[in-house]
């Protein structure tokens, strides 16, 4: 079963490279999604898949695929599942 969700990730996670490791990871475990810096310092993403994947991929996050970064806390919201949506896109402006 695919399960989709959006996070919001708090810490020392802009100008670490968090982004760039969140979607790596994310096409290692073939999700699809994107991820994108908000204005105050928060990142967001939007993941979806199979369910234990995905569940895979929240774990990883919360462990912080970035070394030079710290995640303090990852809020995590139910998203509908967008079955157009490929691939795993980094935006860069929010």
């Amino acid at each position: 079963m695919e399960k989709a969700y959006q996070l919001y990730v708090y810490g020392h996670v802009q100008g670490v490279g968090f982004r760039y490791l969140t979607k790596m990871l994310a096409d290692q475990l073939k999700l699809s999604g994107m991820v994108k810096n908000l204005p105050d310092s928060r990142v967001y993403i939007e993941v979806q898949g199979p369910s234990l994947t995905v569940s895979q991929f929240i774990s990883a996050i919360k462990s912080n695929p970035s070394p030079a970064g710290r995640v303090d806390q990852v809020d995590i919201k139910p998203l509908a599942l967008d079955k157009k949506r490929q691939d795993f896109v980094i935006y860069y402006y929010s």
